[in-house]
């Protein structure tokens, strides 16, 4: 039987609509902050490295604890008021622009402090969809949501890198905070079912922290995706941290160049987003994970590759790259992402996601300050050269997992990690 149109859900449309416009806006802070950095700032490898790790520092500092008061909280509350502290702290750097005093730990800190709130934007976002939609709709609403952020960066990356020729950087930060508003009031126009956790099944904090560890632990599909995004994240944010360093300094490509670098890649993942499903169902929805991180890990080798090159080359060979690996990590996420949500009970999402964000974001800070000492010791290039090596290598828990050769994956939650069911069986039928 097919399950109802999600796209008639006006609740869901709401929130369809929220980050949609939020992640439009996070195009043009994704481009200005490193462009900031390095053109206005005169940052280097160093300080770039130290930038990202603050941007992701909070899902190592905060990420467990965060998921515990998810499961606590409304979630759209949350998100709301996610949404708010990023505007206000977006707006930040503009006045003090304006005021002749910004400066680089400037960046660090609000970098900081829209980690903090993205940390629980997203547990909450990816916690909620199932209890917004019926189980059966949690596919098409993750693939809906993902196909309409690929949009947003199709449009988003090629605007900023063109009015970055034009207008300062810092100025296109307002547009990234009005976003943020924008997609706070919509999502407040969502009328959802969700009541708070009964407080008299509370646990103390480290307890219910310990259960959703225990839980992703236990679970063994959940336990190799997790590995393999883990260490594919440490290596990509290897190269990745160097990134506009490389393409503005090294490259000479300008912000042109990296705009129409990172729109062609989001035209890869609308296409991986709305590819996914004919793809799941033609290779096996399990397999396709273990094709799609080596496909991925295999292309990110034309990174260093390009700097052999002269620059129109160069550009195509990045344009190239980025492309095929937005297309494979949107097809990787969409079907992860799918699994997790179905095998985890509701009352486990949030502590589920976040003990998952805190293994495979909490190692990215950590990447980033050691990409920025290896970029100034031994060079981008030899880095990057690294990190293909070890993207390579992270695909092995996947690839040597019950998830290669499976054609169906699980489609209900199954039982707490503290049983002995694991999660092969429902895979099997």
């Amino acid at each position: 039987m097919t399950p109802p149109n999600v796209h008639r859900d006006r609740r869901f449309l709401w929130l369809w609509g929220a980050e949609g416009i939020s992640v439009l806006g996070v195009q043009f802070t994704s481009l200005a902050l490193p462009f900031l950095a390095v053109t206005l700032l005169g940052a280097v490898e160093w300080e770039m490295g130290v930038l990202n790790a603050a941007s992701t520092a909070a899902f190592l500092v905060v990420g467990l604890p965060a998921g515990a008061w998810v499961d606590r909280w409304l979630k759209r509350r949350v998100m709301i008021a996610a949404d708010l502290v990023r505007a206000v702290t977006l707006a930040a750097i503009p006045l003090l622009w304006v005021a002749g005093a910004l400066e680089i730990w400037h960046l660090y800190l609000v970098a900081a402090v829209m980690g903090a709130a993205t940390v629980f934007f997203d547990v909450s976002y990816q916690s909620y969809i199932p209890i917004l939609v019926r189980s059966e709709q949690v596919g098409q609403a993750n693939s809906t949501l993902e196909a309409t952020s690929q949009v947003s960066r199709i449009a988003g990356p090629g605007l900023a890198g063109a009015l970055l020729t034009v207008v300062s950087a810092p100025v296109l930060l307002v547009i990234d905070a009005v976003s943020y508003l924008v997609s706070a009031v919509m999502l407040g126009r969502i009328r959802d079912d969700e009541v708070p956790a009964d407080r008299t099944q509370r646990q103390s904090l480290p307890r219910e922290i310990a259960e959703g560890v225990r839980f992703v632990w236990g679970q063994p599909l959940i336990r190799s995706i997790a590995a393999t995004t883990a260490s594919s994240n440490f290596f990509a944010t290897l190269a990745l941290t160097l990134l506009p360093l490389y393409v503005l300094r090294d490259l000479d490509l300008g912000a042109a160049g990296l705009g129409i670098m990172f729109s062609f890649g989001a035209v890869g993942g609308l296409l991986g987003a709305l590819a996914t499903p004919r793809l799941a169902a033609w290779v096996g929805e399990g397999t396709i994970i273990t094709v799609a991180a080596l496909l991925g890990a295999v292309v990110f080798a034309l990174f260093p590759l390009a700097s052999f090159l002269p620059a129109p080359a160069s550009l195509a060979v990045l344009v190239a790259a980025e492309f095929v690996i937005a297309f494979t990590v949107l097809v990787y996420n969409i079907t992860q992402v799918t699994l997790r949500q179905r095998l985890c009970p509701p009352r486990l999402l949030g502590r589920m996601n976040a003990s998952i964000r805190f293994f495979v974001w909490g190692v990215m800070p950590i990447a980033s300050l050691l990409s920025g000492a290896l970029g100034g010791y031994i060079g981008i290039v030899a880095t990057m050269w690294i990190a293909l090596a070890g993207s390579l290598l992270s695909c092995s828990f996947v690839a040597f997992s019950p998830l290669t050769g499976m054609r169906r994956l699980p489609t209900a939650p199954e039982a707490p990690a503290t049983t002995t069911t694991t999660t092969e069986e429902p895979a099997a039928r």
